[in-house]
C-alpha cells in the first residue's frame, strides 16, 4: 500500500521540481530543483523495482552530469547564488502546503477511478530488472539506438574539444 502513494508523492515532487526549474531566473536554483526531479525520478524508478535503474539515475545523472551543469554555471559566473534573506517563507509554505494538498486530491481521485498503478510481482522484477536481461534488451532490441547515441556523443565531445583549443582572435 505505500507503494502507490510514494509514487505519487514523487511524481509530485517531481512535476513541481520541474516547474521550479523552468520558472527559475536564477541558472544555480534551476539546476538544483533540476537534481530534485533527477532524485525524484530515481525514486519513481524505486517504487517501480527497477533498483538497477534508480542507481543509475543517481550516479550518472544526478551525480556527474549535474556536477557538470553545476560546475559551468559556476565557471562562466552566469549569475550569483541567491540570497537566502529576500526568500518569502510564506510563499514557499503555501506553496509546499499546496502540493502536498494537490497530491493527496490526486492519489484519492486516482483511487476512486481505480487508475493507481498495481506494482509488479517480485518475480518479474527479478526477471526484467536484472542487469543481464537490460543488458540483452538493449545489446540486441535497441543496439541502433545505442550506437546514434554513442556517436553523437563522440561528436559533441569532438565539438567540444575544437572549441576549447580554438585560439583567442
Amino acid at each position: 500500500m505505500t507503494a502507490p502513494i510514494l509514487f505519487f508523492v514523487f511524481a509530485i515532487v517531481a512535476l513541481a521540481a520541474a516547474l521550479g526549474m523552468l520558472i527559475s531566473k536564477n541558472p544555480v536554483s534551476s539546476a538544483l530543483w533540476l537534481i530534485l526531479n533527477l532524485f525524484c525520478v530515481a525514486g519513481l524508478y524505486l517504487t517501480m523495482n527497477a533498483e538497477f535503474i534508480a542507481v543509475i539515475q543517481v550516479l550518472v545523472y544526478a551525480g556527474a552530469i549535474m556536477v557538470l551543469f553545476v560546475f559551468v554555471i559556476m565557471l562562466l559566473n552566469l549569475a550569483e547564488l541567491p540570497d537566502l534573506k529576500k526568500v518569502d517563507w510564506r510563499r514557499l509554505t503555501a506553496y509546499t502546503v499546496g502540493m502536498g494538498l494537490l497530491s493527496m486530491l490526486m492519489y484519492i481521485t486516482a483511487s476512486a477511478l481505480d487508475l493507481v498503478p498495481d506494482p509488479p510481482s517480485l518475480e518479474a522484477a527479478a526477471n526484467n530488472g536484472s542487469v543481464s536481461h537490460l543488458a540483452k534488451v538493449m545489446f540486441t532490441q535497441y543496439a541502433m539506438p545505442l550506437e546514434v547515441i554513442g556517436i553523437l556523443l563522440l561528436a559533441a565531445t569532438i565539438g567540444s574539444v575544437v572549441i576549447a583549443k580554438r585560439k583567442p582572435v
